[in-house]
């Protein structure tokens, strides 16, 4: 594999890792302050029990984490295509 090559695997894993991390903490972010709004209202039932559930809370953060996961693949496939390519 030419040396220019494995540079666009490195780059394409990097940002994975990136948008990744980010997508991670916007959610927390939106997380956070969805239920500090609810904890200022005086019904705090919802908050309590969590009902009813709300998938796109947890939505980012799988998402990622499935992205972190295909950018730290990306850079181990870079990693063995240096060592034995």
């Amino acid at each position: 594999m030419f040396q220019q090559d494995w540079w666009v695997l490195v780059l394409m894993g990097a940002v994975f890792l990136l948008l990744g991390l980010a997508a991670i903490i916007w959610d927390r972010s939106e997380e956070k302050s969805y239920y500090d709004s609810l904890t200022s209202r005086r019904d705090v039932r919802e908050f309590l029990e969590h009902r009813p559930q709300r998938p796109q809370l947890g939505a980012l953060k799988i998402g990622g984490r499935i992205a972190m996961a295909v950018g730290a693949f990306m850079l181990v496939m870079v990693g063995a295509l240096w060592l034995w390519g």
